[in-house]
């Protein structure tokens, strides 16, 4: 066992050392050969060396390197090496963190993790909180205890007798909601097309002076950090209206509620804290490995409420907070371990640095395509870059490009009708010189598509 771990471990740190030097995107031999992969089930036992080697030199060259410096496609950040290290004891445990009885240390990590999060996002320190897989999960379990709670309020078992027969409940949501919040509401019966949309301005906020007349069963999803431009949704009007007529709000910010985290970023979520649910991602912007969703509720019990079980053979009790109780899952790694660790190597200044200094990139990038004449199509107040080379034809082959040269990777999308190329900074390890390097290469494969003057 000792030789097989030593093994991963050098294959895993030959890779991240190599990291740096490699194109970003898959190669694309090792691409075609993954087709080698797939054989009949095998008969006989595989030495488990040759196992290993097998998934590094067939995977490791067709793998993404969105654990380097680099990858600016989606928000993605690289792991920091404190919480991979945590990562790989994590899973030398191998605990199932459902109940604090059975797996305390991780249970109690997780509980600690927690208050540090509510206490850096600057949220009520008595809410609940849930260790998930990611911003779906997180959304759908904070929006289950908003279910549970504005039924409660007029009598309806939600749990116990479901949504057949049961009273509607009206979800009001930007009209550039992010499309996990949909699934989220199609899993809880809520329904991806039943909702009001509210119409947005020029930067994908939620106009809240057009937010509708809300009576009875009301959920409101806002935003914290639109996807494709960074901006946040105004939470201290929406949450007035919202909850002067007794709606829950709901606080979709996957990577934008980190901004809190960040003194000269916070002014951006100013009011979030008036909401009665948020979610978020810890594999974004706090750069642990996947996968890391959280969920934050302020009425804990409608949480635990939405997600409890019980059954005659788990050990619980009502003294320790056991996770299970506050998750959809009951088998579930431990998610809170790098999450933990960190929040403990960084403190709460790290993390400012973090992030601040990850939108101090973004904001380079936007200024060094500015300069070269291209147009930026938003207000760079977080870590989202958006910019037009020309018309959709041009800009989607300058993407394709960019992505083929190799230096970086950069993703497209559609955006209020303009196809742009979306440049997202996120990884604790992209330097001020990787900005240099990259703008360099965007802008030498922009050239070659740019219409003389």
């Amino acid at each position: 066992m000792n030789r097989l771990l030593e093994s991963a471990a050098e294959r895993a740190l030959r890779y991240l050392e190599g990291v740096d030097a490699r194109p970003v995107a898959p190669d694309a031999d090792a691409t075609e050969r993954l087709g080698e992969l797939d054989e009949p089930l095998p008969q006989a036992p595989t030495d488990p060396e040759e196992v290993l080697e097998l998934l590094d030199t067939r995977c490791s060259p067709a793998t993404m390197a969105m654990a380097g410096p680099r990858f600016f496609g989606f928000v993605i950040g690289g792991s920091l090496p404190v919480t991979l290290g945590a990562n790989w004891l994590a899973a030398a445990w191998d605990q199932n963190t459902a109940l604090h009885r059975v797996t305390p240390a991780t249970a109690q990590l997780e509980a600690v993790a927690l208050s540090w999060l509510l206490e850096l996002f600057g949220l009520p320190s008595e809410s609940g909180g849930a260790f998930v897989t990611g911003a779906t999960v997180a959304n759908l379990s904070a929006l289950a205890a908003g279910r549970h709670a504005v039924y409660t309020r007029i009598g309806w078992d939600i749990e116990g007798d479901g949504m057949v027969g049961a009273p509607p409940v009206t979800v009001i949501v930007g009209a550039e909601a992010h499309p996990s919040v949909f699934k989220a509401l199609g899993l809880l019966g809520l329904g991806r097309n039943r909702v009001v949309r509210v119409p947005v301005d020029g930067q994908g906020r939620m106009r809240a002076d057009l937010l509708p007349e809300v009576s009875g069963p009301t959920i409101v999803c806002v935003q914290a950090g639109n996807v494709n431009t960074g901006a946040f949704d105004p939470f201290e009007d929406v949450c007035a209206r919202a909850h002067e007529a007794g709606a829950w709000v709901h606080v979709d910010g996957a990577f934008g509620l980190w901004a809190a985290a960040a003194p000269e970023r916070a002014g951006l979520v100013r009011g979030m804290e008036a909401a009665d649910s948020w979610a978020t991602d810890a594999h974004k912007w706090l750069n642990v490995p996947y996968d890391s969703g959280l969920a934050f509720v302020r009425d804990r019990d409608a949480l635990r409420s939405a997600m409890a079980l019980t059954a005659e053979y788990l050990p619980t009790e009502t003294d320790q907070r056991n996770p299970a109780d506050y998750t959809p899952e009951l088998s579930r790694r431990a998610r809170g371990v790098e999450v933990w660790a960190a929040l403990k190597a960084l403190g709460r200044d790290g993390v400012a640095d973090l992030v601040g200094r990850t939108c101090r990139h973004a904001r380079a990038f936007a200024e060094g395509l500015a300069d070269a004449g291209y147009e930026i199509l938003n207000d760079v107040v977080l870590n989202q870059v958006l910019v037009s080379f020309g018309d959709a034809t041009v800009t989607e082959k300058v993407i394709a490009d960019i992505q083929r040269d190799g230096t970086c990777w950069c993703g497209g999308t559609v955006w209020q009708g303009r196809t742009a190329m979306r440049i997202s900074v996120s990884s604790w390890a992209t330097t001020e010189e990787d900005v240099q390097v990259s703008l360099e290469a965007i802008l030498r494969c922009a050239a070659r598509h740019r219409t003389p003057r």
